[in-house]
């Protein structure tokens, strides 16, 4: 296992749910902080809608803990939690969930091995 990912095994059909990086749990923590948000209770809602010019967008917001339906599906890095409703986690079930800094800007990123191409600016796949 790489030491910079830390890896929370739930098993849904047999396959690992996602991922999150050391660095996305760092700079989640650093937001909170930052925005000064109740960490306790503002969580990572992962979603994909349909659209983009692959057929299918990532979404990441905010997502109060009073926003939680009982369908969605709450995985826990650490003290980070993410949030995913049961649609989206058909996409998202091997996603990593990481933060880029560069020259071309910053972010959190959702990589999903399982897709079959993406568009240019990696906000939409296609399956």
């Amino acid at each position: 296992m790489d030491t910079t990912t830390i890896r929370y095994e739930k098993e849904i059909r047999n396959e690992q749910v996602m991922v999150m990086t050391e660095i996305a749990i760092g700079k989640w923590r650093d937001l909170m902080s930052t925005l000064d948000r109740d960490a306790a209770n503002t969580h990572l809602r992962l979603s994909i809608k349909g659209g983009g010019c692959s057929g299918f967008m990532k979404e990441l917001d905010f997502c109060d803990t009073k926003d939680i339906s009982e369908m969605d599906m709450v995985t826990e890095f650490e003290d980070v939690k993410i949030v995913v409703d049961p649609k989206s986690l058909l996409f998202l079930h091997d996603a990593t969930l990481d933060y880029h800094d560069g020259l071309m800007g910053a972010g959190f990123t959702i990589e999903i091995p399982s897709a079959k191409n993406s568009c240019g600016c990696g906000d939409s796949f296609g399956m």
